[in-house]
């Protein structure tokens, strides 16, 4: 079977400009929006994934396995747990344990200011950087009494300038003002918006004087380990999980509203799909003399419907990798709120390839319609189109 060359579709489209520059905008724009919601599923996915370390075990109130912020357990449990679990990680005599308190606070600015922001404070001491090793301190140091240390994404969780959470500023809270020691990262994970404060500190802050949480570090201990040791010491009403498992029903608790941007994106680039079909039909409705005389000349239908296939897909192609460009530009990273914090928008491998065959589907089903309906007059009504 003879096709018509190459050449041809590529000549075919520099002939409308305009024409053509609408059809890559529109393909951009709708490979765009599938980009953003494989982006934003994926920097989800990866926040809460990567948050929880494989070795480490939380212990938190019993009932409240599903949130450490409504968690309540006894300040000694720490201890406690060094003194009755057998593998504990340790290093240098120090014990990987670190007492936590988890607490969402609206914080202001400054004392006269209307404006209230909400943001995660989390209470630590010193053995939360063993216990988390994620966490690096990329400017400044640890808080002392009356200060903070601000997560890279914590201004974006809060609503604020990157500058205002700079070390020297200062936040109010708890009735007077805290100060910016430092800047931490904690690539992809959800810690990076939080403001982390001495333990003390923010116990007086909560006016509470137990705790969200322990996590501690297994060495060559086991899971049941810890297992057995809440289950043996019931006054302390504790329960176990693996830290990744939190994360990991933190991740199916917020499926839903990953569905929800799928069928978002989807519905708009549907839109799309038919603002691209009536661009189609235009432009192949002004060459229905054309397609007609080269049936006369010998080419075969298919023959005519694969050269419109390939220009609508070098289109499309066009757009993909043009939306491709403005996601690495304008959208990785970019940093999301969410009410367990903020993540940043991920645009890997896998995002950019779900762009690009959302691309390349849009051009072959824009053009199938059009072309079919354009090809499917007798040869003799088409020479006599104008």
């Amino acid at each position: 079977m003879r096709l018509l060359p190459w050449e041809y579709a590529v000549r075919n489209l520099g002939r409308h400009p305009l024409r053509l520059g609408l059809s890559i905008a529109g393909s951009a724009l709708v490979v765009m929006m599938v980009l953003a919601a494989a982006a934003f599923v994926r920097g989800m996915e990866r926040s809460l994934s990567v948050s929880g370390s494989g070795k480490n075990v939380v212990l938190l109130g019993a009932g409240s396995e599903e949130s450490l912020e409504r968690s309540e357990i006894q300040p000694g449990v720490g201890n406690i747990a060094i003194a009755s679990i057998e593998g504990i990680k340790e290093q240098l005599g120090v014990h990987y344990v670190s007492p936590e308190v988890h607490m969402a606070s609206l914080v202001k600015e400054s004392s006269d200011s209307e404006v209230t922001h909400l943001t995660l404070l989390r209470g630590i001491t010193t053995a939360a950087f063993l216990v988390h090793p994620q966490v690096r301190i990329t400017d400044g140091r640890s808080p002392g009494q009356g200060e903070i240390l601000a997560g890279r994404l914590a201004s974006a969780k809060m609503g604020l300038p990157d500058n205002r959470l700079a070390i020297g500023k200062s936040v109010w809270f708890d009735g007077r003002l805290w100060t910016i020691s430092g800047r931490f990262e904690a690539p992809g994970t959800v810690m990076e918006a939080e403001l982390w404060c001495p333990l003390k500190d923010l116990q007086l802050a909560a006016k509470r004087d137990n705790l969200s949480c322990v996590v501690l570090t297994l060495g060559e201990g086991e899971f049941a380990d810890v297992a057995a040791f809440t289950k043996q010491r019931l006054d302390l009403e504790l329960s176990a999980m693996w830290e990744s498992e939190y994360y990991g029903k933190l991740l199916e608790f917020y499926r839903p509203v990953q569905s929800i941007v799928w069928i978002t994106a989807t519905l708009i680039a549907i839109g799309g799909l038919f603002g691209g079909l009536n661009t189609m039909y235009a432009a192949f409705a002004a060459r229905v003399r054309e397609l007609g005389t080269l049936q006369a000349l010998g080419f075969s239908r298919f023959a005519l419907i694969v050269s419109l296939m390939q220009e609508s897909m070098l289109a499309a192609a066009a757009g993909s990798l043009l939306a491709a460009l403005l996601g690495l530009v304008l959208l990785d990273g970019l940093a999301v709120r969410f009410s367990m914090g903020a993540f940043g928008l991920v645009m890997d491998g896998p995002v950019l390839a779900a762009g690009l065959v959302a691309g390349l589907a849009l051009g072959i089903i824009g053009a199938l319609p059009p072309a079919w309906r354009c090809l499917r007059l007798p040869v003799a009504e088409s020479l006599k189109a104008t």
